[in-house]
């Protein structure tokens, strides 16, 4: 489209302009482009803030997910998009991330799996590298707390049973779930896998501790131990 024809935002149909449909209507109202759009303010001399975000996402596969695993450079690369920009689009997915990652303060009581799972999805779905967390739990299965243990690359993470079993007997935690991400999208555990999970249960088991599970998530699922019949 010309220039000359292409009209701001600002001239559409007020019902059509976003901040004007999230005042009116409220924010489920808005699509995900428009809903950025708010957050980039405007586009570039080409296309109005709704049209780049849409191309943004597009990129992206339309994923928030995945464009949750972009860096701030890599927003950059859209005409229209500095880093002050680039910035402000991180900071409101990290939020959303935090806002799942939020709970009430009653603490759940884990009875399967996928309890487990959504836990910790929010927290290592979108990361490029592995990390290790545990579950600390009372006698009744409710949580006390969950905990990162370790960090590492993309292959991997070095985990040591006697930092999670400090973790446990400071919680005073009857039993422990650990979990951890594959960022390759392989939900197989490798043979460190195994081995870790042997030897926690071990180790847990002549302090009077349980371990219940071990889940490896990805993107969108997950393997649990316990499920298969590997623990």
């Amino acid at each position: 489209m010309d220039d000359q024809k292409r009209l701001r935002i600002r001239e559409w149909a007020e019902s059509d302009r976003p901040r004007e449909k999230l005042l009116a209507n409220g924010a489920s109202s808005l699509s995900n482009a428009e809903l950025i759009a708010i957050i980039i303010g405007s586009g570039n001399k080409s296309e109005t803030a709704v049209e780049l975000s849409q191309r943004i996402l597009n990129k992206a596969g339309n994923s928030l997910n995945e464009m949750g695993k972009w860096s701030v450079k890599e927003f950059t690369h859209f005409k229209g998009i500095g880093s002050a920009k680039a910035i402000t689009i991180a900071a409101a997915l990290e939020l959303g991330r935090r806002r799942q990652q939020t709970g009430d303060d009653i603490k759940p009581k884990i009875t399967t799996s996928r309890e487990v799972y959504e836990i910790f999805q929010p927290l290592l779905c979108d990361l490029l590298y592995e990390e290790f967390w545990i579950l600390l739990l009372n006698r009744s299965n409710r949580v006390i707390e969950r905990i990162r243990v370790s960090q590492g690359g993309i292959a991997g993470t070095v985990t040591d049973i006697r930092i999670i079993l400090k973790h446990a007997v400071l919680n005073s935690a009857s039993s422990i779930i650990v979990c951890h991400n594959h960022p390759s999208g392989n939900l197989q555990p490798s043979k460190s896998d195994r081995k870790i999970t042997e030897k926690l249960v071990s180790a847990a088991d002549l302090m009077e501790m349980k371990v219940l599970d071990h889940i490896i998530i990805t993107d969108h699922t997950y393997l649990s131990f316990a499920d298969e019949g590997m623990i």
